[in-house]
């Protein structure tokens, strides 16, 4: 029959048929006898055992109005014709938000809608903390059943599996020994968020004859609540055959400023770093070392520069970074933060020293020096180059309260503009403080009025979107009229601003019903 169908029936007929127009037929019911005698003709195999009952999820269930915005938010795709966005709002990046929202009032996730979740979850990376958050134990069951969603196990510590009481001595260390790579990063991150001590002598334990990158991996997990009492341990990593462990343990003793290894970096800083007091006015002077030497290896300081940065000033930047910053002050002639940073540095260093500060403000989370760095909003630096860029100025805010923050912003974006403000705004905390929003909305609108098209600045724009109060809405409803275009405005700019501004109302008044929709209001 395979034959016949290659060949078709006008050139060979089906075996005891003769030529003609039936035989196209006689063909497939041939086959479809065929079919039959071997279905019936199979012997049934044994069953398979059906798979466990997934875990109860005890949080209590979304109200119906979130359960069918949820289902909305995992279905709807609007696409974009042409390139223009139009006024719908964007529900892609809205269902982010909505999962955060979720998970701050505790709800479970509708069974019926957790394929959909993971089906979204697994071609978006960054939806995966929250969706697998929202989806609960039933996710991991489901992940168990079908590839496509193994991520979920992937991204759950210990993939799933349930770790032993951690009071149960025996227990935990019988894992620690006998379990698989992710159960063990797992149990060592749960037994240092019960009791840092445990958690450090259990690693000790086996720390020998552990492989490089787990013993990296393993390191990485004394971050939370690294303590004086680490140093001693920390102290010995520093002679690790991995330059990664040995790096990574220098990193975290340069973040206790008690360390005896920040006391070593502290002291080669100081003979690099000084302040000239025979000139006029107090200039800070620097003399980055000459060499590397082995303690200086041995401390975290790694040798070899990236391409197109000098040796030395690589070396010095790397000194600077690991000493703690209270030094400053005591070495710099008891200079407050803001003092020092004011100084002038001779001979181009204040770019590399400053850039140094940074790192070690940000490493250290020291609020004051992220102050003194980033100086006014206001100052003509600010708005750059100056001598601390725009990125390592996001990062310094980082290190400041959230009001503070947002209110540092508001004031650059006043004073420079949105040109340069996108990094800024984006570490700042959701939804907007009131002055930073209304910022952002004057800025846009002071661009409207100049009659360019709104393109350059559709990345504040989504943001916008994500982050302003949805209280803002009726005060920007005044906005999204199309405006009177001025004589050398770009042709259509005021239809495309009118749209941007439809849609960003839109988005927050939908984002205003999603959180109303889940409190049950």
């Amino acid at each position: 029959m395979v034959t016949v169908a290659l060949l078709g029936t006008d050139r060979r007929t089906p075996p005891g048929h003769p030529t003609g127009a039936g035989a196209p037929t006689a063909l497939l019911d041939a086959a479809a006898v065929q079919t039959v005698r071997r279905r019936a003709g199979l012997r049934p195999a044994p069953a398979a055992a059906l798979p466990g009952r997934a875990a109860d999820d005890t949080r209590p269930p979304l109200p119906a109005p979130a359960r069918s915005r949820l289902a909305m938010l995992l279905t709807d795709r609007p696409g974009t014709a042409g390139g223009r966005r139009g006024t719908a709002p964007d529900l892609m990046e809205l269902l982010p938000q909505w999962l955060a929202m979720a998970n701050e009032q505790g709800h479970a996730a509708p069974p019926e809608l957790l394929p959909a979740l993971l089906d979204a979850a697994r071609g978006r990376t960054d939806l995966r903390p929250q969706a697998l958050t929202f989806a609960g134990p039933r996710a991991l069951w489901l992940a168990r059943l079908n590839p496509d969603w193994k991520f979920a196990l992937r991204s759950t510590p210990g993939g799933g599996t349930a770790l032993p009481a951690l009071e149960s001595a025996a227990d935990v260390q019988r894992l620690w020994e006998e379990g698989l790579f992710a159960e063990r990063v797992a149990l060592l991150s749960a037994v240092r968020a019960h009791s840092p001590a445990a958690a450090r002598e259990l690693l000790a334990t086996t720390w020998s004859t552990e492989r490089a990158e787990d013993r990296l991996m393993f390191l990485d997990s004394l971050r939370m609540g690294l303590a004086d009492a680490d140093e001693p341990f920390l102290e010995q990593a520093l002679a690790d055959r991995s330059r990664n462990v040995r790096a990574t343990a220098a990193e975290l003793l340069s973040a206790l400023p008690g360390s005896a290894l920040a006391a070593r970096m502290a002291s080669r800083a100081a003979s690099c770093v000084a302040v000239d007091r025979t000139q006029s006015a107090a200039t800070i002077t620097v003399e980055a070392p000459h060499e590397c030497d082995a303690g200086m290896e041995r401390d975290g300081v790694v040798a070899k520069p990236p391409t197109g940065r000098g040796e030395r000033s690589w070396w010095l930047g790397q000194l600077v970074e690991s000493t703690p910053l209270g030094h400053w002050t005591v070495r710099l002639g008891g200079r407050t933060p803001e003092e020092i940073v004011a100084l002038p540095v001779a001979d181009d260093w204040q770019g590399e020293l400053h850039a140094a500060w940074c790192r070690a403000a940000v490493r250290q989370r020291d609020a004051v020096w992220s102050r003194a760095l980033l100086g006014a909003p206001a100052s003509p630096d600010a708005g750059g180059p100056g001598a601390v860029s725009l990125s390592e100025r996001a990062k310094l805010l980082g290190a400041l309260p959230g009001a503070e923050r947002a209110e540092w912003v508001a004031g650059f974006i006043a004073t420079h503009g949105l040109s340069e403000a996108f990094q800024l705004l984006g570490v700042c905390a959701q939804p907007w403080a009131g002055p930073l929003g209304r910022a952002v909305v004057d800025a846009l609108n002071i661009a409207r009025d100049a009659g360019s098209y709104p393109w350059s600045f559709s990345g504040v724009m989504g943001l916008a979107e994500r982050c302003l109060d949805p209280a803002e809405a009726a005060r920007l409803e005044g906005l999204t009229a199309t405006p009177d275009e001025p004589e050398d405005a770009a042709p259509g700019a005021g239809g495309y601003w009118s749209e941007a501004f439809q849609r960003l109302v839109s988005t927050l008044r939908l984002r205003r019903a999603m959180r109303d929709e889940l409190k049950g209001t």
